[in-house]
């Protein structure tokens, strides 16, 4: 692609005002980036020129600057002013994605839309397939930068002033970057970008950007370095232990600092966690802990180094290890360093260390890391870790408690990203557990336009521990004795997907056909679980959505496990059912989502209904609602059970810098009930005062658990 699409950048001694007016001289006389390609539904055409975009790109010594016209009328669609949310490539929209090192494993995007709302994310260089729900994406939506962008409407068109620190960006000094341009545009429901793109991969794919040719390597940014320290204050009432109101305050920070122009050190001292978003909750109807993302600002930064190891069911490295228990709860860290980036071209590395604060009933532990990626061909990797947690006392080692955790694995992916395979072998060591302490993962996959096809078998010995990854397949609960019990497994999965694209169908933009397989087997051959399931999903041109899945579920349960107030026995059970999902077009003002699923379970029987309703006036409010009831009748004596979870969510925001969220969560199954508020001002670029308050109830027996309210205010300090 960067033979054919190439853009060239010039430095500029022009003051450039971030306005969304393209009056600056430079814009007239700099070279274009137009005839952008539709990427989606469709990828063998250009985009029509009533719709086709414009970008012409410039620098300084401090900025990369951007200006773009996207052709086409209004009324435009913006999901929200709010920074990143979820719904923003549902309307219009426009972003740049930069491979600043140009080798195609780590990349960024900014974006924003015709209400100059910004979006950025981190991207890695495996992405994956558009539309692919259940494994990553290779995007981290949670990282923010401090950069500028304006737009502004016109009759026919809009147009995007941009301006990007060098500060904001990791980079080589090479005059030779990837680049690639996106657009959505809502009225057509098309996704366009100026590199092609296929229809079957994400428009911020690495492996298709254009080549952006700097007329001099971009120099280092100088004086390169952020402070960001935080005050905060805050009332805690525990309910459920009777303790006095706890009245606190705190500083701590965190810094950002650019050891060379693409490896970066951050450091943190008594960071603080408190305006993250919620988890949102979802009912467990299997066996095994669910994994919540992780949202916490000092872990995304190049967080996919650390954590693309193994499977999405088995991965050795799970940054919600630290810091966090397994409810959720936060374990204070005292301090912490993080080392990551690429040394060269070819080698990116990640080095870290968390130090936990030593309490009264829980000894203080150091969590350390070392990873590396070093591509050897094309886009093709070597890359190993080695993890290790360690717990002090008294500000001295315990012996007799650690758990590390070692790895090598080769990773090939073809120039095109249609073929991948990757393969690897692992080990763990904890005091007095020998043997039996393996790791391995093997896959190949494939995705071509209409074919998508990917198996992959790992396992783990019964030895093998990693407290600091995320394997819940390893343990069983016994809900008789009330513990756990850890086993070694193999886990094979299997998926196929066979996609159609009707021609000049009024309506349906593609028919879907698949299969997907879920065997997971002791080391001795017995039997956990084999999920089979067939589905077809057809999607309309105007976004609506329909799925339907069939499934056949054998399940071994090796000890007691309960779902209602009785709990199963051990032995062998085999049900099916079968569900379908309707999701509306998105971008109405009112917009749903409609499902339901029903058939057997275990030894009874599961209905399930959910529906998400999303109310958008736009562009300042978004009014959601979430229920989901599942009805599980079991034969005597096993009894029923009714499991609601209920999310109600109000989110104002009275300006792109001004916002008020407050999300609701009933959730029986937890016998929890909370409310999440928060307030957030961004009074400057990345400095933010936010207001947190939050709520916990018991259901059941209805009575308070804990209650907080927190105010913090943290600014972004360059230096």
């Amino acid at each position: 692609m960067q033979d054919t699409y190439q853009l060239q950048i010039k430095r500029t001694s022009e003051a450039i005002e971030i306005d969304g007016v393209l009056d600056e001289e430079i814009w007239s006389v700099t070279a274009v980036a137009s005839d952008f390609w539709l990427s989606f539904p469709v990828d063998d055409r250009r985009v029509e020129k009533e719709l086709q975009t414009e970008v012409r790109m410039c620098y300084d010594e401090t900025n990369i600057y951007l200006a773009a016209i996207c052709h086409g009328g209004g009324p435009y669609v913006i999901q929200s002013l709010k920074r990143d949310n979820m719904q923003f490539w549902k309307g219009d929209a426009f972003a740049v994605v930069f491979d600043p090192v140009n080798e195609k494993t780590a990349g960024v995007y900014f974006g924003t839309n015709p209400s100059s709302v910004q979006t950025d994310a981190l991207v890695s260089g495996q992405t994956g397939r558009r539309g692919n729900t259940r494994g990553s994406s290779g995007i981290n939506n949670a990282w923010d930068n401090k950069w500028y962008c304006k737009s502004k409407t016109y009759t026919n068109y809009w147009t995007i002033e941009m301006a990007i620190p060098f500060k904001a960006l990791r980079y080589a000094e090479k005059n030779i970057w990837g680049i690639n341009f996106i657009r959505s545009d809502s009225k057509s429901n098309t996704y366009h970008t100026w590199s092609p793109v296929p229809v079957q991969f994400r428009g911020v794919d690495l492996g298709y950007t254009g080549a952006l040719f700097w007329d001099q390597s971009p120099a280092i940014a100088k004086g390169n370095i952020a402070v960001i320290p935080y005050a905060l204050a805050s009332t805690y009432r525990d309910f459920e232990t009777d303790e006095p109101i706890d009245n606190a305050a705190r500083i701590g920070g965190d810094a950002k600092i650019a050891v060379t122009s693409s490896l970066n050190l951050d450091l943190t001292i008594n960071p603080d966690f408190s305006q993250v978003e919620v988890d949102e909750q979802v009912t467990n109807l299997t066996t095994v802990n669910i994994r919540f993302p992780e949202k916490r600002l000092f872990f995304l930064e190049n967080n996919d180094i650390f954590e693309d190891f193994g499977i999405p069911p088995m991965r050795p490295f799970f940054s919600r290890r630290i810091g966090l228990d397994e409810d959720g709860n936060t374990i204070p860290i005292l301090m912490g360093a993080r080392l990551s980036g690429n040394v060269n071209k070819s080698l990116r590395i990640g080095v870290m260390s968390m130090q936990t604060k030593d309490q009264a009933d829980l000894a203080a532990e150091n969590y350390s890391s070392f990873v590396f990626q070093q591509r050897i061909f094309g886009r093709t990797i070597i890359k190993g870790f080695f993890h290790n947690r360690q717990q002090f006392h008294d500000g001295e080692f315990l012996t007799d408690d650690y758990n590390r955790t070692s790895s090598l694995e080769f990773d090939y992916r073809s120039i095109d990203g249609k073929w991948r395979s990757f393969g690897g072998y692992g080990k763990s060591f904890s005091n007095d557990l020998t043997g039996d302490n393996y790791f391995y993962n093997s896959a190949i996959g494939y995705d071509g336009r209409q074919i998508s096809a990917y198996t992959n078998l790992a396992g783990v010995g019964s030895n093998y521990i990693a407290d600091m990854g995320f394997i819940p397949r390893s343990y069983h609960y016994d809900a008789v004795q009330d513990t756990s019990f850890r086993h070694g497994f193999n886990h094979w999965f299997s998926r196929f997907a066979y996609t159609f694209y009707p021609t000049n169908h009024p309506k349906i933009n593609t028919h879907e056909l698949g299969f997907r397989n879920v065997l997971d087997a002791t080391e001795g051959g017995k039997l956990i679980n084999n999920e089979f399931e067939i589905n077809y999903t057809a999607r309309w041109q105007n976004s609506s959505m329909f799925m339907f899945r069939f499934a056949n579920y054998d399940v071994q349960l090796l000890y007691p496990f309960a779902f209602t107030d009785e709990a199963l026995p051990i032995g062998k059970y085999n049900y099916k059912f079968a569900g379908f999902e309707f999701q509306s077009d998105q971008r109405e003002m009112l917009s749903y989502l409609l499902g339901v699923e029903a058939g057997e379970f275990y030894n009874g029987y599961r209905t399930q209904f959910s529906t998400t309703l999303q109310l958008r006036l736009q562009p300042w409010g978004n009014f959601g609602l979430t229920f989901v009831q599942n009805e599980l009748s079991l034969p005597d004596p096993y009894g029923k059970e009714s499991l609601t979870l209920l999310g109600p969510k109000v989110e104002m925001n009275f300006s792109t810098d001004l916002s008020w969220t407050t999300f609701i969560q009933y959730n029986t199954q937890d016998d929890n009930f909370n409310v999440n508020s928060r307030f957030q001002w961004r009074f400057q670029p990345l400095s933010e005062i936010y207001l947190v308050f939050t709520d916990n109830h018991f259901i059941e027996l209805w009575g308070p658990r804990n209650r907080a309210l927190i105010l913090k205010v943290n600014y972004w300090l360059n230096v």
